[in-house]
């Protein structure tokens, strides 16, 4: 009797473990066939401006990923609030005039950052935390996402994850793939790890040093295309971003606009 008791409870554990051997396996087939399954079509974010601070059009497909996956791209259309956000690949010297700007004018802005941009102006990211800023993931390289693997983006995305939160205690949770270039693949991947893509409705050629057009010209183009859940991209090694942003926000509220943080976003 006491035999087959010790037999039973030896089938038994190794049941158990079959299943279990079942269920990993089962895991890592269905991951490979989500990945594969996905396409990897690659897509350039892209807007049409409109007149009259009239909303933008995103595109059909665009529209459709975006929503599908939870991003953010256009926020309320029948609310004057515009959420400020800025590219940050390297330090140009001006990002401390505008973190000064924003913060004389009580507005909270998101900033983008690579892997460079943290190792060379560590300081300045602790400012944009210690002030109430949000830190957006903008990958290590700033590679293109459908050309690489999803080990590949993982690693892009949680190598600058876990640099960031050993330097700051701060935790991202929001990405912007680099060159606004995605699939449907890579925006499942960052899904997963837990991140929101956030794209933009309104941006500019303000990202080349070495043409920049003027403040008078910057001013203009970012102030005649506002609109309602306007998510605004500047890049923050433009000089005559860091020069006009002071006039830009003072000119937006005086038009009834509200500058609000992505954490407060309303669809």
């Amino acid at each position: 009797m006491e035999k087959v008791k010790i037999y039973i409870s030896i089938m038994l554990i190794i049941c158990v473990i079959l299943t279990g051997i079942l269920i990993i396996n089962t895991s890592k087939a269905e991951e490979v066939s989500t990945s594969t399954t996905l396409s990897n079509k690659k897509i350039g974010w892209g807007i049409k401006r409109e007149k009259d601070h009239k909303r933008p059009d995103v595109g059909k497909e665009n529209k459709e990923l975006m929503e599908k996956y939870n991003g953010m791209y256009l926020g309320n259309e029948e609310k004057k609030y515009i959420y400020l956000t800025f590219d940050e690949g390297y330090e140009a010297g001006y990002t401390e005039k505008i973190l000064d700007v924003l913060k004389e004018n009580d507005v909270k802005a998101t900033f983008f950052i690579t892997a460079h941009y943290l190792n060379k102006a560590e300081d300045l990211v602790k400012r944009m935390v210690n002030e109430g800023h949000i830190v957006g993931n903008h990958t290590v390289n700033h590679k293109t996402l459908p050309d690489i693997s999803d080990k590949e983006i993982k690693e892009e995305v949680m190598k600058l994850h876990q640099a960031i939160y050993e330097k700051t205690g701060y935790e991202m949770k929001y990405i912007r793939p680099p060159k606004g270039e995605y699939s449907e693949r890579s925006l499942a991947v960052t899904n997963n790890l837990g991140y929101t893509t956030v794209m933009w409705t309104f941006g500019y050629m303000d990202y080349d040093e070495n043409n920049q057009k003027g403040e008078e010209y910057a001013k203009k183009m970012i102030l005649d295309n506002l609109h309602n859940g306007e998510i605004m991209l500047l890049h923050g090694n433009s000089k005559d971003n860091a020069n006009v942003l002071d006039e830009v926000i003072k000119t937006a509220k005086q038009e009834g606009y509200e500058f609000k943080s992505l954490d407060e976003f309303e669809r």
